[in-house]
């Protein structure tokens, strides 16, 4: 696989999206947030987005240029519809107009519907840990086509219905979870197969009901099964209370839209610390409860306790020096689609 560094991963994107009719700042930030989730170890999410992207706006289940309407606010809520443009760009719209509330309010939340794939989850919660506020997010694909199973089913009908929440502190990296609501996001398996590399048992299910650890299968009528294994009921429950969050609060609906087209929907909330206590007492304290939870003695074959979102910190202080591994299937398709747009010699392929 192609080492490359950040910088230019992002040209790539950018300007691939740009030729197929994303404006400028459009490109820039759907660009931003793929190899932001390349740093930070989540490739699922990455540069390897791009194509399918750029094939949905070729289909025009992908919008360039959509306006975001405000369907319906008040002072701590707001409505949103993307029109089905680029899900980074009208979730930014809309985690920016919520933490603006929040700051006169204290507590804020929107609803996002009718957009395109958000990427990485964590990306907005963390938006408002800047502001020093708390914040959380869940999404779900609204009426695009099920990936995974009700536990102890074998046919799809929920998505892998993420939720993400990010603190605010004093430590070097930020403290925050993200995570699917399924065993594992689509995309990891998505990954695997691109890579030709096997997964985990426990991940998915062929069409049979059977465990497999061969990615393709998911392709094939097999199904992702929920967060949790055997107490899989667990990760079941969050993701149904997710796709009420997500898609049922949102007027998405559930079940699945004919046309296929992705269509995520976002609930997110925010709540300004400083309404509960003070700002810098709070972050001293998140701070000292990660050093607390560091300094747990480690189970046989562990070396080291991480606080929740340090691996992505340490993964993003690394690639950022060492540069970004991309799939040879991923970066074939990434040339080919700058020979088909004639910018193969600009972005130096």
């Amino acid at each position: 696989m192609p080492i490359i560094q950040a910088n230019r991963l992002r040209k790539i994107g950018a300007r691939l999206l740009e030729e197929s009719g994303a404006s400028k700042d459009e490109a820039a930030t759907v660009a931003r947030h793929c190899v932001s989730a390349n740093l930070t170890g989540h490739d699922s999410h990455g540069i390897i987005q791009i194509p399918t992207y750029i094939d949905r706006v070729d289909r025009g289940h992908i919008v360039p240029g959509a306006p975001i309407d405000i369907v319906q606010e008040s002072a701590t809520t707001t409505v949103i519809d993307g029109n089905w443009g680029f899900g980074y760009v009208v979730n930014e719209f809309a985690m920016n107009l919520t933490i603006e509330k929040a700051k006169k309010s204290n507590v804020a939340a929107a609803t996002v519907y009718r957009q395109s794939h958000v990427g990485r989850a964590a990306s907005y919660p963390l938006m408002a840990v800047k502001e020093g506020m708390i914040a959380m997010m869940t999404a779900d694909s609204g009426r695009t086509p099920k990936s995974v199973a009700p536990f102890g089913g074998r046919a799809p009908r929920l998505g892998t219905n993420p939720i993400a929440i990010a603190m605010p502190s004093n430590l070097e990296g930020p403290m925050f979870i993200d995570m699917a609501t399924s065993a594992v996001a689509k995309g990891k398996v998505m990954l695997a197969a691109a890579r030709g590399t096997t997964i985990p048992t426990g991940w998915v299910i062929d069409k049979d009901g059977n465990d497999t650890t061969n990615p393709t299968d998911i392709n094939d009528g097999g199904v992702l099964l929920p967060l949790g294994g055997d107490i899989g009921y667990k990760g079941y429950g969050l993701a149904t209370m997710v796709e009420i969050f997500s898609g049922l609060l949102t007027g998405l609906g559930f079940g699945i839209e004919p046309t296929g087209r992705h269509n995520d929907g976002c609930f997110m909330a925010v709540f300004n610390v400083e309404a509960f206590r003070p700002l810098d007492q709070f972050k001293a304290e998140v701070t000292e409860l990660a050093a607390y939870l560091k300094d747990t003695p480690t189970a046989a074959g562990i070396k080291e306790i991480y606080y929740p979102g340090e691996v992505e910190f340490i993964s993003e202080k690394k690639r950022s020096v060492d540069g970004i591994d991309v799939e040879d299937k991923t970066w074939g398709k990434l040339s080919a689609l700058a020979e088909k747009y004639g910018i193969s010699s600009e972005l130096e392929f």
